[in-house]
C-alpha cells in the first residue's frame, strides 16, 4: 500500500469536495476506430449542439472538428464495452478509452476473452482482480465506516486498484480505514486531497427550483410526472416552487438522489439548458466509458464540461458516505447541485458534489441517472 500526494496525471486536479448546494439567493481529439463492429453512426455537426461544441473547447480546449470525432469515438466505445463486459463475466474488469490514442482499453482476468468481431480494434489489458473484487474491497470500506478524514474511495480501473483518498495530512485515518476492513494492502493506493467534501446547494434539465422557499439547487432529468436530483437538495416531502412540486422520495447520504413530481400544468420537457440560448434533447442513458466526455448544467455556472475519472466511487461528505457516484473533472458550484451530466445526448447523472470551483477547476462526483431511474421505476423525457 503506497502513498503519494501526487495523482497520476489522468486524476489529477481535486480541491475542496463539496454538495452542489446552495443559499436562496435573488485533450485532445481521438479519430474514430475504423471497421466498428458495433455499427455506431458518426456524430456529426448536426447531432450536437453548437454551445456543446463550444464548452469543450472553452473547457477542454479541444477543436470542434477534433471534438467531434472524439464523440464519436466514445458513442461506438460505449456500445463495445457494453457488449464486452456482458460476455466476459465476472472475468470483467473494467474499461476505459484513451484520449490521445483513440483506443478502447477493456481489462479482463482472462484478457484471452476479448475477442469476436465487437473487439476488433479493442486492446485487451490483463488484470489481476476483476471489476466485482475491486468493489467488494470498497464496499467492505464502506462497511468499515469512512472517517471524518478521509474524504472518498474510488475504483482506478486503468491501475487495477482501489484508492483511498485521505484530507490534507490525515493519512493514519485513510490507513487504519484500509487496516479496519481488513482489505488486501496491495489492491488500495493511499493519495490525498487538500480540502473536505461539502454539500453545496444553493421542466428542463439544469434550470434552477428552489426548496421550501430557502435554498437552491437545480433539475437533472424531466421524467414521467417530475424530474431527478440530488438527495440532499430535499427531504421526502418538501415543496419546490418554479416548478411547483413535491419530493415524493429522498435519499441522502448513503445514496444522493431523489425524485419530485411537479404539479399539473408543468411542460415536462426531454432536454438540458445549454446556457447558451439553446437546449441538449436527451435521447436515453447509455453510461458512457472510463475516459469519455461529459458536460454538465447547473443553475450557478451553467454549461462546464471535462471527463470521466471512475465510476462507483465512495465520498465522505460531512453529512456521511455516499457511494456508488461518477467521479469527473468537471467543475460546479454551489447551487449546481442536482443538475444534468450528459455524454452527448446520453443521460449520466445528476450534480452531487465535489471540489475546487470553476475559476480553478476541481473535481466534481455525480449519482449515476439509472440507478435513480431503477430506485423510483421512472421513465426518462426524451427530446
Amino acid at each position: 500500500m503506497t502513498l503519494t500526494r501526487t495523482r497520476r496525471a489522468a486524476l489529477s486536479g481535486a480541491a475542496a469536495l463539496t454538495l452542489l448546494l446552495g443559499p436562496l439567493a435573488a485533450g485532445s481529439g481521438a479519430a474514430t476506430p475504423s471497421g466498428s463492429a458495433a455499427g455506431t453512426a458518426a456524430v456529426t455537426a448536426s447531432d450536437v449542439p453548437a454551445a456543446m461544441l463550444d464548452a469543450l473547447e472553452r473547457d477542454l480546449g479541444v477543436p470542434r472538428e477534433k471534438a467531434l470525432q472524439r464523440l464519436s469515438f466514445q458513442s461506438d466505445a460505449a456500445t463495445r464495452v457494453r457488449t464486452l463486459s456482458q460476455a466476459l463475466g465476472d472475468t470483467y474488469a473494467g474499461a476505459w478509452v484513451d484520449p490521445a490514442a483513440g483506443t478502447v482499453h477493456v481489462a479482463s482476468t482472462a484478457p484471452q476473452r476479448v475477442r469476436g468481431p465487437v473487439a476488433r480494434g479493442v486492446t485487451a489489458v490483463a488484470a489481476e482482480r476483476s471489476l466485482a473484487e475491486l468493489e467488494a474491497i470498497g464496499a467492505r470500506l464502506d462497511a468499515a465506516g469512512l472517517p471524518a478524514d478521509v474524504a472518498t474511495w474510488y475504483v482506478d480501473v486503468p491501475a487495477n486498484e482501489v484508492v483511498v483518498e485521505a484530507v490534507g495530512s490525515a493519512t493514519t485515518a485513510a490507513a487504519d480505514l484500509v487496516a479496519a476492513a481488513g482489505v488486501p494492502a496491495d489492491a488500495v493506493r493511499l493519495t490525498s486531497t487538500p480540502e473536505a467534501p461539502s454539500t453545496f446547494i444553493d421542466v428542463v434539465g439544469g434550470n434552477a427550483y428552489y426548496i421550501n422557499n430557502a435554498s437552491r439547487c437545480s433539475v437533472g432529468f424531466a421524467v414521467q410526472g417530475g424530474f431527478v436530483t440530488a438527495g440532499h437538495c430535499g427531504a421526502t416531502g418538501a415543496r419546490t416552487t418554479n416548478p411547483t412540486g413535491t419530493f415524493r422520495g429522498s435519499s441522502f447520504p448513503g445514496n444522493d438522489y431523489a425524485w419530485v413530481q411537479v404539479a399539473s400544468g408543468n411542460a415536462l420537457v426531454g432536454a438540458v439548458n445549454n446556457y447558451s440560448g439553446g437546449r441538449v434533447a436527451v435521447r436515453g442513458s447509455q453510461q458512457a466509458a472510463v475516459g469519455a466526455y461529459v458536460c454538465r448544467s447547473g443553475s450557478t455556472t451553467g454549461w462546464r464540461c471535462g471527463t470521466v475519472q471512475a465510476y462507483n466511487t465512495s465520498v465522505r461528505y460531512a453529512q456521511g458516505t455516499v457511494s456508488g457516484l461518477i467521479r469527473t473533472t468537471v467543475c460546479a458550484e454551489p447551487g449546481d447541485s442536482g443538475g444534468s451530466l450528459l455524454a452527448g445526448n446520453q443521460a449520466q447523472g445528476v450534480t452531487s458534489g465535489g471540489s475546487g470551483n470553476c475559476r480553478t477547476g476541481g473535481t466534481t462526483y455525480f449519482q449515476p441517472v439509472n440507478e435513480i431511474l431503477q430506485a423510483y421505476g421512472l421513465q426518462l423525457v426524451l427530446g
